[in-house]
């Protein structure tokens, strides 16, 4: 039996078999490269199975390009880092090939074992002579700021079920699957725009009998990335156990962080009363109050806090259980921090830049330059290009400063 996976296996030929709008900038990303680009990095996120992997190898094919990888997972210190990925993005390969830098999983750079991986990685994309591609889940974490302040981005969305069918047709066409159509139909609506893991689900399914049927699938348990939380809310909202509560968040693939969150955005449709609300959100203020001293003092041993305040400490915040079933949403608040982040982002960014020149407090800069710069752009046009090109604004900076 072919032991070879087949999300391997079956990667794109070539750039016209990779359905993502986001993989145009990827190309022009490094093919326009040179060692004076003013940005040397390239951010790919987007959801799993979209694609990010394996458009660079793809890219890096037909480019003849080598591929030095990383998983940012591997490596949340700046020593291994730096001994890893600092030398080989400097030196060309074998036979005098470019290459690529490609630091894959962003995400797991963050995570709570983290030792310097960020500065590492932003101190890799300075000094490189080659261009250097992250692919990310989620850039939405604070924590990769000066990474993202020194990339461009591409974005990929997940592919539809008609997308994914069409794969799964080609592959089991030249894995000689029969195959009955409604069962991979199922197959590529159960993924939620996972292409990699409905390649896994068909490999699993068919590999052995050569063939796929809709009994098949319906033995398959539906992938669902959010069963783990749910069932660890369960825990909290419908328990007062305290033993039981504080193990709900064990072998959850999450931040205590984002756990609090999940906490927080569910809190309103299980608790009620205005009195368990209180002592709940009481207990979720304090573990933050813990996490801004990891964050300035990096005492991870506060972690255990703040586990047993999100967990424990709002399970026992209420006098009975809701008996109504509730499903559990996921957090918004991420996403309004990245709104309000991009709104405010060409406002910071401009006043770093007056800040650097002017030797004064980025704050300063907000309050006494930019409304004075906004003025002069949209009614001193010859004055304004001077002012852009003496602090190196963007583009779209200039445009901000003239609405």
């Amino acid at each position: 039996m072919d032991s070879e996976i087949w999300s391997r296996k079956h990667m794109p030929s070539g750039s016209k078999e990779i359905a993502q709008a986001g993989y145009k900038l990827v190309r022009d990303f490094v093919t326009n490269f040179r060692k004076g680009s003013k940005k040397k990095a390239l951010i790919i996120h987007g959801p799993t199975g979209s694609g990010k992997t394996c458009s660079v190898y793809v890219l890096a094919r037909e480019l003849g390009l080598e591929v030095m990888e990383l998983n940012a997972s591997d490596f949340r210190d700046s020593e291994s880092i730096s001994s890893i990925a600092g030398s080989a993005s400097k030196q060309l390969s074998l036979f005098s090939r470019g290459k690529i830098i490609l630091i894959d999983e962003m995400d797991g750079v963050s995570g709570q074992q983290d030792r310097g991986g960020v500065n590492a990685i932003a101190k890799l994309i300075d000094e490189t002579s080659f261009p250097v591609i992250l692919t990310a889940n989620d850039i939405t974490d604070r924590k990769f700021s000066q990474i993202i302040k020194k990339s461009c981005q591409a974005e990929y969305q997940p592919l539809s079920h008609q997308e994914i069918y069409s794969i799964l047709e080609r592959i089991c066409s030249a894995e000689s699957i029969a195959h009955e159509e409604d069962a991979l139909k199922m197959l590529a609506i159960r993924a939620g725009g996972d292409l990699r893991g409905a390649i896994n689900d068909l490999q699993v399914l068919s590999q052995s009998k050569r063939k796929l049927c809709k009994d098949d699938v319906n033995e398959l348990s539906e992938r669902n990335r959010e069963g783990a939380m749910q069932e660890a809310l369960l825990r909290i909202f419908k328990s007062t156990d305290i033993s039981l509560a504080i193990t709900a968040f064990e072998g959850i693939d999450e931040e205590l962080q984002k756990c609090s969150m999940w906490v927080e955005e569910n809190l309103p449709y299980e608790y009620r009363h205005p009195g368990e609300l209180e002592k709940s959100f009481n207990f979720l203020s304090r573990a933050d109050v813990f996490s801004g001293r990891i964050r300035r003092w990096q005492h991870w041993r506060f972690l255990v806090y703040i586990n047993a305040l999100i967990s424990a400490g709002v399970a026992i915040s209420k006098s009975e259980k809701n008996r109504h079933q509730a499903t559990y949403q996921e957090p918004t608040r991420p996403l309004k921090i990245y709104i309000g982040n991009m709104k405010y982002a060409k406002r910071n960014s401009i006043s770093e830049k007056i800040a650097g020149q002017a030797s004064c407090s980025i704050r300063r800069a907000k309050q006494a330059y930019i409304p004075h710069l906004k003025a002069i752009f949209t009614r001193n046009r010859e004055f304004a290009h001077l002012i852009a090109k003496d602090l190196e604004l963007e583009n779209d900076e200039v445009e901000w400063l003239k609405r």
